[in-house]
């Protein structure tokens, strides 16, 4: 199969993407129904870059979107994501190697098979050693909503997370079912513990987050893409 793009790289969050933006800025912005794009060479490949947007729904239909758009021959997601206090520190990359959909509510029928129909593993046997930046790999839980910190022991004794997000689980879930191979990294902008979460003040402790983490990926990316390919 030919692939007129040789990447689409999702970003998900509107803070996530004006973070991400300003480290591109000769290139020339188009509109999608989902949120602008740009598209580049890196390494001489064609990538396009996607404000895909926040949520399950808004992942779920722009991952759809690029690839019957593009037609990539692979989708990297990079973004940031919540962590559970005492299990990952901020600032800390999570490579996926599992995503689950964890706000489910079944009543007709099994919980646990409806948790297992949206949950996708993650094959990294192509990865290089050492990785091209540092990170841990693990599993990352969605769902539209952001950490309650009541839910937090539950979701490390049933599903072995230390971080949570809106949006890995649909973009995984869309892109194994169109048989596109799919990387996520996750840096962790807050924490949540028993007593609240970092960034529920509302304050710009998110946006401050994420600068410095995107402009980590912006680094790295061209050695994600590079060791994706091979």
């Amino acid at each position: 199969m030919t692939h007129p793009i040789d990447t689409c790289v999702l970003i998900s969050a509107s803070e996530e993407w004006r973070a991400f933006l300003p480290h591109f800025p000769q290139t020339r912005i188009e509109s999608t129904p989902y949120g602008d794009c740009f598209k580049m060479a890196v390494d001489g490949y064609p990538v396009v870059f996607l404000h895909g947007g926040w949520g399950k729904v808004a992942a779920a239909g722009s991952t759809q979107y690029a690839i019957l758009r593009w037609s990539p021959a692979r989708i990297v997601n990079i973004g940031t994501c919540g962590g559970f206090h005492g299990q990952v520190e901020r600032g800390q990359v999570i490579l996926v190697a599992k995503t689950i959909i964890y706000d489910i509510i079944e009543q007709m029928g099994d919980l646990d098979d409806a948790i297992r129909h949206y949950t996708v593993d993650f094959d990294l046997t192509w990865l290089p050693s050492p990785t091209p930046q540092p990170v841990t790999t693990g599993t990352i839980v969605s769902a539209d909503r952001d950490i309650v910190s009541a839910d937090i022991p539950n979701l490390i004794r049933r599903y072995n997370a230390a971080v949570a997000d809106w949006e890995s689980g649909p973009i995984a879930w869309i892109a194994r079912r169109n048989q596109v191979p799919c990387l996520i990294l996750r840096a962790v902008s807050d924490l949540v513990s028993e007593s609240g979460g970092e960034a529920y003040q509302g304050d710009d402790f998110f946006q401050k987050q994420c600068k410095p983490l995107m402009a980590e990926f912006v680094r790295h990316l061209p050695a994600w893409l590079k060791a994706f390919r091979q």
